[in-house]
């Protein structure tokens, strides 16, 4: 017997001749013997056509004869759907992942773009005039440098570099550094604890390489006090400088608490011990006390703009009204040098220390914005998750007397 096998419009065919009838004696018997499983087996004839064993259904048909006569009542049309079907699903997948892809492609290529546009802008903003600017948390100088030290805040113990340990912590990085040749003190600052200023004030005096302060909108209190105490003082014409002064506030509530019904009773180890709570007036000698205490530390403030500004205590004295001047003012009575910008404090620096007029400077802390700036520079190159910590960390960390 010979038997020929053909595929059309998906559908397995056997052209078998009506020879040996006598071999298949049980052959008319198959329909009879599978009354209900044509719509079962039609669902499966796909499956015996691609060649996989699918179990009962094929098996019920596994002679060859039995096989070609069933196939020659199987209707296409459930296969040739199920086939069909089957197409679609595995062309959407695929496109769903063309998709995917291109999206993803997209993004990678518009963040690669934006950050190319951030560090060309950055770096615009950045730059000096001919000075070359060395991106923010370079840990060492290669040239002679200059290092910026940003003040903008206010001053106070809060572990930034407008605290006494902040401060410091970077004046000791630029005094390690043996390229770092001078400071620069981008100051922009109201002021804040006396003691803060006091203690900050005599790290700058202390400093052994050259320090040039650049005043930016304000350079007032605690602030002036620190920027008294450098090598040269830049302003800009309209910038708020001087504010020697010192202040104390003391509230007294206990007015709103009466008409609030509110009695606060305070038991003390002396009479004056809750002097400062705010739950009562003051008495005469408690005011005269805190008096006493403000034009002592306001002297100390003007000791030391006198010794900073190599100027008579008396003339920083009539100076010490705790207003603030313009920079023109400051200019012509001495609290400030000269009317310029970063770009010209920078220049003095270099001049003051000796170094040529071209040297690099470098941000020694760095705000958010030059955060930011490493932060997408991290993205450009192969950073590793040490690196990446470390920025955000930084980036992180730059969210009593007053004088």
């Amino acid at each position: 017997m010979t038997q020929q096998n053909n595929w059309q419009q998906g559908v397995w065919h056997a052209d078998a001749p009506a020879a040996q009838p006598q071999a298949q004696p049980q052959q008319p018997q198959v329909p009879q013997a599978q009354p209900q499983a044509q719509p079962q087996v039609a669902y499966a004839q796909p499956q015996t056509a691609y060649g996989q064993n699918w179990g009962q259904p094929q098996a019920a048909y596994a002679h060859p004869q039995a096989q070609a006569a069933y196939a020659a009542q199987a209707q296409p049309a459930p296969y040739a759907s199920a086939d069909v079907a089957q197409q679609p699903k595995k062309r959407g997948w695929i496109v769903a992942l063309a998709v995917i892809v291109a999206v993803l492609v997209l993004c990678l290529a518009g963040i690669a773009s934006c950050t190319s546009m951030v560090n060309s802008s950055m770096n615009s903003f950045g730059s000096l005039g001919s000075f070359g600017f060395a991106e923010p948390g370079q840990e060492m100088a290669y040239d002679d440098t200059v290092g910026i030290i940003e003040l903008g805040g206010t001053i106070q113990y809060d572990g930034s570099v407008c605290s006494p340990e902040g401060l410091k912590e970077q004046l000791d990085r630029a005094e390690e550094d043996p390229n770092i040749v001078a400071v620069v003190l981008r100051v922009d600052s109201g002021g804040g604890t006396a003691t803060a200023g006091e203690e900050m004030a005599n790290y700058v005096r202390d400093f052994s390489k050259p320090i040039v302060v650049s005043s930016a909108s304000i350079n007032a209190s605690a602030a002036y006090e620190i920027s008294s105490q450098a090598d040269y003082i830049f302003v800009a014409k309209t910038t708020a400088i001087g504010s020697i002064g010192t202040a104390m506030q003391i509230t007294d509530l206990s007015g709103l608490y009466e008409k609030l019904g509110i009695n606060v009773e305070n038991i003390t180890s002396s009479d004056s011990k809750d002097s400062s709570y705010g739950t009562r007036a003051l008495s005469e000698e408690e005011r005269a006390w805190y008096q006493d205490q403000v034009d002592q530390i306001n002297e100390t403030f003007i000791e030391t703009v006198a010794e900073g500004r190599g100027m008579d205590i008396e003339d920083v004295r009539k100076l010490a009204n705790g207003m603030t001047y313009t920079g023109m003012d400051a200019v012509e009575n001495g609290l400030a040098d000269e009317i310029g910008g970063l770009e010209d404090a920078v220049l003095k620096a270099c001049e003051i220390a000796g170094a040529p007029a071209d040297c690099d400077t470098m941000y020694l802390n760095s705000g958010s914005y030059y955060d930011l700036y490493s932060l997408f520079g991290l993205t450009e190159g192969e950073a590793s998750a040490e690196d990446i910590a470390a920025a955000l960390k930084e980036l992180e960390q730059h969210v009593g007397f007053e004088g």
